[in-house]
Order: C-alpha cells, then sequence, then structure tokens
C-alpha cells in the first residue's frame, strides 16, 4: 500500500531515539482521532503521543489540515484495498460504493472531511482512476464518464457520510422513536399524506444507503450505451 510521502523534510529522531516519518505522524493522527476525545486532536497532543516537539510536524505537513488531508487520503487508501473489479461494471460501482462505506463507518469522526474535502493525495487519485475507468468501461463518452462518476461518488460519500454520524445510544433510541411513535401517530386532519402511510414510516429510520445506490446505478445502466 502506498503510504504519504513528505517533501524535503529530514529524518530526525524523537525524544524516543525513533526517526520521526510523515507515515508515523499519520498513523498516530489516526490513532488519536479514533480513540476517546480524539475530535479535541491538536499539534500539541500529537507530539506527546510522538515523543517529540509539536512543531516536528510542521516539517512534514504544511498546517493540521494538510495533516488531515493525509488521514483522510490514507482511509480512501485502505478503502481500495477492499475494492476488487467485478464482471460487470455496475456491480463494480456497488462494491466500490460498498468498501468506501464500510471504511467511513470505522472511522466516523473523518466521515464528514472526506464527504466534503479533496485530498489530492495518491489513494484518491487511484480512486478517482478507478471510479472514471469503471465509467469508461460501461460506454460513457469521456465527458459524460467524469460527469456520471462526480455525481455518484459525491452522492455515495455524502449518505455515507450521514450513515458514520456517531450517536448516542439516548439519541439513536430518539431517533427509532421519532418516526415509530411521533410520526406514527400525527393526526390525519392535518398530516393526511403522512397519516396515509404511518405503518411505513418505521422503515425512514434504515439507513437510506442501499436504496440509494441501487437508484443511482439503476439510472446509469438505462442510461448507459449499449456494448
Amino acid at each position: 500500500m502506498e503510504r504519504v510521502r513528505s517533501v524535503g523534510a529530514r529524518r530526525r529522531k524523537t525524544r524516543a531515539g525513533v526517526v520521526l516519518t510523515a507515515d508515523m505522524i499519520v498513523d498516530t493522527a489516526l490513532r488519536l482521532i479514533d480513540a476517546p476525545g480524539g475530535d479535541k486532536l491538536s499539534v500539541r497532543r500529537l507530539g506527546a503521543e510522538l515523543g517529540a516537539d509539536p512543531t516536528a510536524v510542521y516539517r512534514y505537513f504544511r498546517d493540521m489540515d494538510a495533516l488531515l488531508l493525509a488521514v483522510a487520503d490514507r482511509l480512501i487508501g485502505d478503502a481500495l484495498n477492499d475494492f476488487v473489479p467485478q464482471d460487470h461494471w455496475a456491480d463494480s460501482l456497488r462494491y466500490l460504493a460498498d468498501s468506501l462505506r464500510r471504511s467511513m463507518r470505522l472511522h466516523p469522526r473523518l466521515a464528514h472531511l472526506r464527504a466534503v474535502r479533496v485530498t489530492a493525495g495518491p489513494h484518491e487519485m487511484r480512486t478517482v482512476d478507478t471510479g472514471i475507468g469503471i465509467m469508461l468501461n460501461a460506454g460513457f463518452a469521456p465527458a459524460d464518464a467524469v460527469r456520471h462518476y462526480r455525481d455518484f461518488v459525491d452522492t455515495v460519500l455524502a449518505v455515507a457520510a450521514v450513515d458514520a454520524a456517531p450517536l448516542t445510544d439516548e439519541q439513536e433510541e430518539a431517533e427509532q422513536q421519532a418516526w415509530s411513535r411521533v410520526y406514527a401517530s400525527l393526526p390525519a386532519g392535518e398530516y393526511p399524506n403522512v397519516h396515509l402511510v404511518r405503518e411505513h414510516l418505521p422503515s425512514m429510520y434504515n439507513s437510506a444507503f442501499p436504496g440509494t445506490v441501487e437508484k443511482l446505478i439503476a439510472a446509469l445502466v438505462a442510461a448507459a450505451p449499449s456494448r
């Protein structure tokens, strides 16, 4: 698997006698983000964990934003490592979508970042190349392949980020109760349409990811040139 490479950074030892590298910083940052309290990641905390002066991080990453993008790119690489091209391009899209979703659910604190930012890192580049390749294999013209890939991956990442959003047990219970009790008991006089489908409302709590992905793929299959 490719790793983040620092450019022009000198390899120096930490106070513990370990040679500091960009990969080590990314690994440590990811571990801290996933740990309790990881939403408060700071250069000071990162330096303490590395056994190095906090400013050492800036020899490898220009700021914390660049470091977070490098961490996000690492996770994209991890997700793509699970990807296996399928016999039919539509199945390859399903596989790619599921791989990205699994990765985002494993690292929920980084899900929003991954959904809204471009890392321009090596793993994201490889994923973009793979996704556009799937669209080209489906027979779409280059401009259409790019457009369809953008629509597909942006939707996948957005819905996956919603799935990955961390909720407490109390919040989960409140969400379920909202659909199964609050909405299901709305009066027909004021909310006729909701009242008409009240027995189906609990399904609103379920993830929209599978249905959304299938609708996207069905639309792409219908639009794909015959081959």
